[in-house]
């Protein structure tokens, strides 16, 4: 019997090569869509599970206040765990971690590597497993490292490294560190990344941390006792922060605002912006992606097991009279049903086989987009082994029990005298075609609006000019060599300006009045504007003719002023109490973007004072020989920096990285948009068929009283035209929303124009009457003697 089914199932899908094709393409699709969002997810939900502690592990947060609101931030000082851990006895354990950049000698060659210092105890607290080395020793000596397996490599050519020196850059010399271990690659699916540490009590040695109780610049995580409650401590860490600022006489309005708390360790993965993972901490997340990623996938096997439905039933008026000829015989409606499914779970299996495959072929290209590493070897996991065996007979279930149902319930006397029929209200077929081009509609509608929001993000007029704008350091905390490098990068055949400042807009704030406002704050020198091409709105800039610059003036930029409430600027006192030192407004600056698009302009303040020494040049090139030109420029720094890597950035490019993330989302929703499509035209394909299946005999009529193939055609796709106008209508408010939503996280944006929607509604339209057009014209076509000879 079973054998009988094979045959018949195999003959049947030669026979009806092109739908049977459809039908697995749209399920191959469907899995493929799955099998790689069930990867994404079981990688998302898998990190730092395999941590031992990863249920008692928290990391200290600090709340504080803003302008708007408060800020959460996952960042602490060298005081804080340790200072709470001798008064909670809750606590058992306190680990520091914090990163720093490194120049490292190998041979004759200077690199940069980043390097995580750490409190001694890192390797036991955290299960980031030793290749060797003793876990409790290998950061006792603060002369001592421990490098990954990749940096062993890297620098010794071997993984059995230990007992090796390694040279590092510190200060103004370089000091040896004896290799103390070798750590393994980090995991994938792990939070803490590091390809190298050093102790903690390295930093400590050299006066290098901070212990005021209102710093925050690191890491510090909390291995709590199995049976305490985390809220608990947390309020006696506010406890002791009070205490610890009363004592100091530091409890002021600011400080008061400030609150502690503990984030579990295993929700910083998915619950911490990217910006606050460092120090040690990367790969964070938003289960948003996931859900959005998962539906997307769901709806598409959905769509395409409904589509599976369609098109057999579309397609059962042709077996009709085998369907008869085995009841007469005295088939049973059960065991048709089993056929028919057995048909299904066979194309389903198919489908399954050419999914596995196409999943091989594109993992790499997901990988990108989802800035994954994901191998199909995930898969080799019992639970998702039944997933994936229980996705398989699910899929066949849904697509073949329908078809099943309504097939084995033919009549043998309609159907032996061609008399079945199929109502033409068919109203769940009609509302799938609805419901998939809506969906469809609206990814085309989220596709054009990313597409077009991330066009702006990264041609929108910055304030300043960023192209053949070349980024270097010349010395971390400043250069003695800087007036001598910046003359003769100035006097270069190649580079149109120089400027030098301090290479990092800290934040601080400074007292206006009564008012007290943080602002961005960087050191420059006279050239820095001109380079950047800023203009000064009033005032003047910084220069040499004014000697007392240096000590008493500032230049600001609009947003300060309007922070500040000032009408005039110039002339207008600041106050930095920090530092006993009272300066006067110079000069406004044009607000330009020193910071993503994704953050507003935020008040600025510029000075030449001399303690704010400089260590980092803009070099804007002429466009004539940029390679030969950066080549002369790293001439130039080997012979005054010899200490120090040569690493530059272009600014356009930098610019252009912050927007990776809208990137990547906008490859992703595209491909969706077009999956779902096609997806949907298969279904309306198929019903285009079901359609004309079941009106040959009045398209035959039809032309026997003289209507032309065109009407005809026309005739037949109007319903469907229909169809589609309504899901674009039940679309537009949908996109509307989603896209403005999307939207409201972006302080500067596009407005979403009517454009976009007629576009989508256009291109939906056009792929539905091109796919209707080759059933409705053939059917249009067909001889009106083949259709009538039975009548």
């Amino acid at each position: 019997m079973l054998k009988n089914y094979l045959k018949i199932a195999i003959r049947n899908f030669t026979r009806n090569k092109v739908f049977s094709s459809i039908n697995v393409a749209g399920l191959s699709l469907g899995l493929t869509c799955c099998m790689l969002i069930v990867l994404y997810t079981k990688d998302e939900v898998s990190f730092d599970q395999f941590q031992k502690h990863k249920n008692e592990l928290y990391r200290i947060q600090a709340t504080m206040p803003e302008e708007n609101g408060t800020r959460t931030i996952g960042s602490s000082n060298a005081i804080h765990g340790p200072g709470f851990k001798r008064e909670i006895p809750e606590i058992e354990d306190v680990v520091r971690t914090q990163s720093s950049s490194f120049v490292i000698k190998k041979g004759g060659e200077l690199l940069n590597e980043e390097i995580l210092f750490a409190d001694d105890n890192f390797f036991s607290i955290f299960s980031m497993p030793l290749r060797s080395g003793d876990p409790k020793k290998v950061l006792t000596d603060i002369h001592s490292i421990v490098l990954s397996e990749e940096l062993a490599e890297k620098y010794f050519d071997t993984k059995d490294a230990v007992g090796k020196t390694i040279d590092l850059k510190i200060e103004d010399g370089f000091e040896s560190f004896v290799v103390s271990g070798i750590a393994k690659n980090c995991p994938q699916n792990s939070s803490v990344q590091f390809k190298a540490v050093l102790p903690f009590k390295f930093q400590e040695a050299r006066n290098w941390t901070d212990s005021e109780w209102l710093g925050f610049y690191m890491n510090t995580f909390l291995l709590l006792h199995n049976k305490a409650d985390y809220q608990m401590v947390s309020a006696k860490m506010n406890r002791i922060f009070t205490s610890k600022l009363k004592e100091a006489g530091k409890f002021d309005d600011h400080a008061k605002r400030i609150t502690f708390g503990l984030q579990p360790f295993l929700k910083i993965h998915m619950g911490s912006e990217t910006g606050d993972l460092r120090n040690g901490l990367a790969h964070g997340s938003s289960p948003v992606y996931t859900y959005i990623l998962s539906g997307i996938a769901i709806f598409i096997l959905i769509i395409a097991c409904i589509n599976f439905v369609n098109l057999t039933v579309a397609r059962s008026l042709s077996r009709a009279k085998e369907i008869g000829v085995r009841k007469v015989v005295g088939g049973l409606r059960k065991q048709l049903i089993y056929q028919f499914l057995g048909e299904s779970f066979l194309l389903s299996f198919v489908a399954f086989g050419f999914a596995i495959v196409l999943t091989m072929m594109v993992l790499p290209t997901f990988n990108e987009l989802a800035n994954k590493r994901l191998a199909l070897s995930y898969l080799l996991d019992t639970n998702l082994v039944a997933g994936y065996l229980g996705l398989l007979v699910a899929t066949g279930l849904v697509a073949g029990f329908y078809p099943a149902l309504i097939l084995s319930g033919f009549s043998p006397v309609q159907t032996l005298y061609n008399r079945t029929r199929f109502s033409n209200k068919n109203y769940l077929t009609k509302g799938l075609v609805v419901f998939q081009f809506a969906l469809s509609v609206c990814l085309v509608i989220g596709t054009i609006v990313i597409y077009s929001q991330f066009k702006y993000l990264t041609t929108k007029d910055l304030g300043y000019s960023d192209k053949n704008l070349l980024f270097f350091n010349v010395g971390r905390g400043g250069n003695p060599k800087m007036d001598v490098i910046r003359q003769e990068l100035q006097n270069m055949t190649g580079i149109q300006s120089i400027a030098a400042f301090n290479g990092n807009y800290n934040g601080t704030g400074a007292k206006i009045g009564e008012k007290e406002i943080s602002f961005g704050y960087i050191g420059v020198d006279d050239n820095f504007l001109k380079t950047m091409e800023v203009p000064v709105t009033k005032g003047r800039n910084f220069s040499k003719s004014y000697p007392s610059d240096p000590m008493q003036s500032v230049v600001v930029n609009e947003a300060f002023v309007k922070k500040a409430g000032w009408a005039d600027a110039i002339g207008k006192e600041i106050n930095f109490e920090w530092k006993n030192q009272k300066m006067n407004v110079i000069g406004v600056i044009r607000d330009y973007h020193y910071a993503s698009l994704k953050d507003t302009i935020k008040p600025l303040l510029l000075t030449q004072d001399p303690n704010y020494r400089l260590g980092a040049i803009y070099a804007k090139l002429d466009s004539r020989d940029i390679p030969a030109t950066v080549k002369a420029i790293e001439k130039v720094f080997r012979k005054h920096v010899p200490f120090m890597p040569f690493e530059y950035r272009f600014e356009d490019a930098s610019n252009l990285k912050r927007y990776e993330s809208e990137a990547k989302w906008r490859e992703m929703i595209t491909l969706a948009a077009i999956l779902s499509i096609f997806v949907s035209c298969i279904g309306l394909f198929g019903l285009a068929t079901f359609n004309a299946e079941t009106r040959v005999k009045e398209i035959g009529i039809r032309k026997v009283l003289g209507a032309s193939v065109t009407s005809i055609a026309a005739l037949l796709s109007l319903d469907f035209v229909k169809l589609v106008i309504i899901s674009i209508l039940i679309a537009l408010p949908i996109a509307y929303y989603a896209a403005d939503s999307w939207l409201q996280d972006f302080p500067y944006r596009i407005a979403i124009s009517w454009i976009y929607f007629a576009a989508a509604a256009c291109l939906a339209i056009m792929v539905a009457v091109i796919t209707i057009s080759y059933q409705s014209i053939r059917s249009a076509m067909l001889s009106p003697v083949r259709s009538l000879r039975s009548e």
